[in-house]
């Protein structure tokens, strides 16, 4: 089977197209965008052989990486544009790669539109379905239609595909070729919110013989104990469970789990955290999300990971045995980066990019339905 070449925009850590490269080494990263260096360098430090480009995509035409690409076919497009942009979406009715308008969406569009994937797949924030009464979400699905794709979309939740996180997310996947268009089978079990219901409403999966979700404690307690303002580059102990194992693969060297420096108040208002803001005597704080200032529950995933996890007046992120919040290798577990996955920039850029990232593990999810659709076309083009 040949190489599937794939272009991923606002690529951030990488993750989503790294969890393509972890379902097969016939994904090929050739090419990567982001607006921030410490992002393309990160992705670039885990994918050597991909073109990056450190710049906003709505300054690059699509010509200008085609020429950098050296004659590789785009095969596949993915990519989560930030949602700033959604609010001034108008229906798309130009094919020309220097159309002025700014959207962020539509320059995602636009590079579908010029490099013509035979996939491309589209991930985002659940609220992108009801944003605006549900007129964005047209706009975009007449958007893909006007190119001549056929396409769906579902709402999935990260702990349905071993991530140890509630984290649901929007994947649309769009398709030139026709053929059916499938979305990854759950393999872990959850009790939570809904996966691959379009309904606003959730409802919970029925009982499966799935092996349950992955826990917050399976994720990261094979990690040291450190107090606030500690680090540690050894592991201690042996891995605990298979998650644990093929997070630490190939990683005999412990990075990035340092604790924040909380203050001597905030040590004092984390020692009273619970599983909700309630458990804080009102003298210390004065307001709140009822999740802020909360410990996180071990026996289950961890809630949505966030830009603040290492803020605990600004998200749920309290260890739940330690008094300290989590720390960025704590959060890259829960996100399902391997151990020996490079970040590169400041403190504050990788917890940044860590709580905007897509899980690799629902990315390598996802590459499982759209190989067989590639597998499905080459049969086709043979016979």
């Amino acid at each position: 089977m040949s190489d599937i070449n794939v272009l991923d925009l606002f690529c951030g850590t990488g993750g989503f197209s790294y969890g393509f490269q972890r379902y097969s080494k016939r994904f090929k990263i050739v090419g990567a965008i982001d607006l921030l260096s410490h992002a393309t360098d990160t992705t670039k430090a885990n994918h050597p052989n991909c073109v990056t480009f450190t710049q906003d995509i709505r300054t690059l035409k699509p010509s200008e990486l085609e020429r950098s690409l050296k004659g590789k076919q785009i095969d596949l497009i993915v990519g989560g544009p930030p949602c700033q942009g959604f609010s001034s979406l108008r229906p798309f009715r130009s094919s020309k790669e220097d159309d002025p308008r700014n959207s962020l969406f539509e320059q995602f569009a636009l590079f579908v539109n010029y490099f013509k994937p035979k996939v491309f797949v589209m991930e985002n924030v659940v609220g992108l379905v009801t944003h605006n009464k549900g007129k964005t979400l047209t706009v975009i699905e007449d958007c893909f239609r006007q190119m001549g794709y056929k396409f769906d979309w579902r709402i999935l939740n990260t702990a349905n595909y071993g991530v140890p996180q509630k984290r649901e997310r929007f994947i649309l996947i769009g398709t030139r070729d026709g053929g059916k268009i499938s979305f990854p089978t759950p393999t872990h079990s959850f009790k939570g919110k809904s996966i691959g219901v379009k309904q606003k409403e959730r409802h919970v999966l029925a009982g499966t013989n799935l092996p349950p979700a992955v826990t917050l404690d399976e994720a990261i307690g094979d990690l040291p104990f450190i107090e606030s303002s500690m680090a540690s580059s050894e592991y201690g102990e042996m891995p605990l469970n298979e998650y644990q194992q093929e997070m630490r693969k190939n990683s005999n060297i412990l990075t990035m789990h340092e604790a924040a420096n909380h203050s001597k108040k905030m040590l004092e208002i984390i020692s009273y955290s619970g599983s909700n803001i309630n458990c804080i005597p009102k003298n210390l704080i004065t307001s709140g999300f009822s999740s802020c200032y909360s410990r996180l529950n071990p026996n289950e995933p961890a809630t949505t990971l966030t830009v603040k996890f290492q803020s605990p007046a600004s998200s749920k992120c309290i260890h739940p045995f330690q008094d300290r919040a989590l720390t960025a290798r704590e959060g890259a577990r829960i996100q399902s980066f391997n151990d020996t996955y490079k970040f590169n920039g400041s403190k504050t850029n990788i917890i940044s990019m860590l709580g905007n990232a897509v899980p690799p593990l629902l990315g390598k999810a996802i590459a499982s339905s759209v190989i067989e659709h590639f597998e499905e076309v080459m049969l086709e083009e043979q016979a």
